[in-house]
Formats: C-alpha cells, structure tokens, sequence
C-alpha cells in the first residue's frame, strides 16, 4: 500500500469513527510519514504534509510548521490543507499558528497558497488583527479576484462569530 492509499484509508476510518483502526494506521505509518515530509521531491512532502491531516495525526503539528515553511508551493498548499482539516475541531491548531498563516495569507508569491491560508484562518478564534489583515486583503485591488472574495467572506464569518460571543 502507498501512503496515498493508506491516507485515503485513514481519512475513511476517520470518518467512520473509527479511532482504534485509525490509531494502529497512524502507528503504521509514522516513520513513512516523517521520512516522506523530508524528502528531496517536493511532490513526496506534499503527500506527507497531506496525509498528515487525513491521518488526523493532532501530533505532528511541527512537522506541519515545516512544511508552511517549504520552498515548494505545492508542499506549502498540501501543509494548509491539512491544518484546515486538523483545525475544524481543534481552533488552538490555527491558533498556534496565527503569525505564519498572517504571513502566507498577506505575502506568498503563490496566490493558491495566500487563499488556503485565508480559508484556515476561519478555523481559528476571531481576533482583530487577524479580521484586519483579511479587510486589507480584501481591499487590495492587485490581488487576485478570488482571493479577495475568500478574504472578504472569511473576514465576515470571523466578525460574525465573535459579536455572537460578545
């Protein structure tokens, strides 16, 4: 089995509630991951970085900083992805993040990377600085048309949800 399978596999155990399948998955595959996320081929890293969020493996959070921080786009994209996953019920994970997402969502040269970054960002608390970079973006009329529209709208979820909880 490939790591590709073995994620699709994992993601499918994931949501089926399976956590002690999952669990011996993730036992399985640990070393594979670490070593594929250090790979010269950055579309091996991005794999790695991919499947760590179908493995919902809360515990390699480090290795997913490393791979915010790749040189390769496709390996910075696959990291977001699975920071999104992982954070959907965990806002602490976009939260411990927060200074790199701010960066990656403002100043990546890749506008792919810029609007996964502005979608994670939803998954964390709402906090102003985060709702202002987003309106910059939003308002900045060199960015990508898309990305301004996912920034606008994540900047509005964030404004939503924190005059709900105040």
């Amino acid at each position: 089995m490939t790591l590709a399978e073995a994620a699709a596999q994992a993601d499918a155990l994931a949501q089926a509630g399976d956590e002690r399948a999952l669990a011996r998955l993730r036992a399985e595959w640990d070393e594979e991951i670490e070593a594929a996320a250090r790979a010269a081929d950055y579309r091996v890293r991005a794999q790695a970085y991919r499947a760590i969020g179908q493995f919902r493996f809360r515990q390699k959070l480090e290795l997913l900083r490393r791979g915010l921080e790749d040189e390769s786009p496709a390996a910075r994209g696959a990291a977001l992805i699975a920071l999104e996953w992982l954070s959907r019920t965990q806002p602490g994970n976009v939260n411990s993040f927060r200074p790199l997402l701010h960066e990656l969502a403002a100043r990546d040269p890749n506008t792919a990377v810029r609007r996964l970054a502005v979608l994670c960002l939803r998954n964390g608390t709402p906090q102003p600085a985060t709702v202002q970079i987003l309106e910059g973006i939003a308002e900045d009329e060199d960015a990508d048309s898309e990305l301004r529209r996912t920034a606008r709208s994540v900047s509005a979820q964030l404004v939503k949800r924190s005059r709900s909880r105040g």
